[in-house]
């Protein structure tokens, strides 16, 4: 995945992906436990919010959006789903893809920089 290319100073691409991993179970176990959120904006991008920064690990919202939905646990997909639902919208998978995301938990969106 592209957040995996993404290297901190000497560091390997298995390492990078090992942290991701880390990351992404974070967010997942927050998002099953509550502590998390999901955002859906209006243009169907998501955010998770309620992740601290170092809990998040530089991993974007798109990139654990799409490892929960490719290797996630049901219930982090029933969140989302639940998101989804209650927003009275669908995550637009391809606007995730071409980067649209927040800084902010959802208050706000940006295109991919």
């Amino acid at each position: 995945m592209a957040c995996e290319t993404f290297l901190k100073k000497n560091q390997t691409i298995s390492q990078r992906k090992d942290e991701v991993v880390r990351a992404v179970g974070k967010i997942q176990a927050g998002l099953i436990n509550g502590r998390v959120k999901v955002k859906i904006g209006p243009q169907g991008a998501i955010a998770f919010e309620g992740v601290a920064d170092i809990d998040r690990d530089g991993v974007t919202d798109a990139c654990v959006y799409r490892r929960i939905m490719s290797t996630g646990s049901a219930l982090a997909k029933a969140a989302i789903a639940r998101a989804e639902q209650l927003s009275g919208r669908s995550v637009n998978r391809e606007l995730v893809g071409q980067g649209v995301h927040s800084h902010d938990g959802g208050k706000t969106w940006h295109d991919g920089h």
